[in-house]
Parts: C-alpha cells; structure tokens; sequence
C-alpha cells in the first residue's frame, strides 16, 4: 500500500516534462524571378522588411566622401542590418541613390542602390 501511494504522488512529477511550451514556426520563402533585361535577377522576399534604422552619421574621413545609409540585407533566412558607410563617388559628378525595399506581387524585392 506504501509504494502504491508513493506512486500516486510522484505520477504527476514524471510527467511534468512532458508538456512543452508551445511554438511559433513562422515561414518565409524566396523565389528567383527573371526581370528586364539579359540575365538580371530579383529575389523575392515574403517576409516584410523591417523599419529601417536611424544611424548616426560618423565624421567624413575627408573631402569628397558621400554617407550611402545603412539597410536592412536578406541572407536568404533572415534580414540583417548592413550599416551605412563613407564611400568616395567613382567620378565627380556621380550622386548615389539609396538602394530600397519594393512591394511587389507575393512579396518584397531589393533594389540595391547605386551610383548615377
């Protein structure tokens, strides 16, 4: 009778283990679609973009530096911050237009930026 009542307390104890917390499992897919022109590809992101962080700007390493802000890059998994940095323009003239996320149809796509 003793072990029967030892049993029915530690009963409860073993399974204890057993019930976990629950999960969320969210998904995110990417697709390779073909775009305009000869050989160029996007990548199609279901997931939104985060909001893209303020940075603060460090002192220009000198003349002529443009600052390309810092954005949020796709690794295939996950977003990840890309900070921004001071880059000097390819040619004087050159102005550097910020790369940004679109919507389109089913998800998000890159466009990364770029010098005119």
């Amino acid at each position: 009778m003793r072990i029967g009542n030892y049993l029915l307390v530690l009963a409860p104890l073993a399974l204890v283990n057993c019930v976990g917390e629950p999960t969320t499992v969210t998904t995110t897919t990417t697709r390779e679609v073909t775009t305009t022109g000869p050989g160029a590809r996007e990548v199609l992101v279901t997931q939104t973009p985060p909001v893209v962080r303020v940075e603060t700007q460090p002192v220009s390493p000198g003349p002529g530096y443009v600052w390309t802000a810092g954005y949020w890059g796709w690794t295939g998994t996950r977003y990840v911050w890309v900070s921004g940095s001071w880059v000097l323009p390819p040619r004087q003239a050159a102005v550097w237009v910020p790369g940004h996320w679109v919507r389109r149809a089913g998800g998000w796509v890159w466009i990364a930026g770029h010098w005119q």
